[in-house]
């Protein structure tokens, strides 16, 4: 299977490549860029269950390449990285169906605040796995600001300045970003799993 660890890193790196582009795509009403998203999530996809297949293989086979742990720990993150992926891909498609040009400029203003904090969100976490460190203070007040981002743009679309339906894409949108950042965290804490307990891991968290 290669080099586990970067084949994970490069999943992390994919999803964070995903949610700039989608972003982009959105606030540019660039359809062609959308559009790419959307079809380059078969790839993230078919990494993730390739992955999925042979720690599992090598589970059920009772010769594990690596700890057991590490194994473990990764079975746990890669559907949380699968669904992050899903997530841009909701923005593309949304971005796809032009409905960054249809929002009202203060809407626009926090979903491209919405998005750089993701995007930073995700950049830790991607540090974070790969160095093995948990960075769960930085994260957990970066998705502070998102929650209350998200309370904002629940505001601007409650003043009913945009069309109905619209308004309730934009609704989604901030969930998707408020999801993506949860995830952010969650993927961070569970960097804690690859050591036991008494090694100072840290335990990971459902949100």
């Amino acid at each position: 299977m290669g080099s586990l660890q970067q084949s994970v890193v490069e999943l992390f790196a994919l999803v964070g490549e995903a949610l700039a582009r989608a972003t982009w795509a959105l606030l540019n009403s660039d359809t062609d860029l959308a559009r790419g998203v959307v079809e380059a999530d078969a790839e993230i996809d078919a990494r993730t269950a390739a992955l999925e297949a042979g720690l599992w293989g090598e589970i059920d086979a009772g010769g594990v390449e690596r700890p057991l742990r590490e194994a473990v720990a990764v079975l746990l993150i890669l559907p949380e990285l699968e669904r992050s992926a899903d997530l841009a891909e909701h923005i593309a498609q949304r971005a796809q169906a032009g409905l960054g040009a249809e929002m009202s400029p203060a809407s626009r203003g926090v979903v491209q605040r919405m998005s750089e904090v993701a995007i930073e969100m995700w950049q830790v976490t991607t540090a974070a796995f790969a160095d093995r460190s948990a960075s769960s203070e930085e994260l957990d007040l970066a998705d502070e600001e998102l929650d209350a981002l998200h309370e904002r743009l629940t505001e601007i679309v409650a003043a009913g300045s945009m069309d109905p339906a619209v308004a309730a894409q934009v609704t989604l949108l901030s969930r998707f970003y408020e999801r993506l950042g949860d995830h952010a965290v969650n993927l961070s804490r569970r960097v804690g799993t690859f050591s036991p307990p008494d090694a100072g891991g840290v335990a990971p968290v459902n949100r």
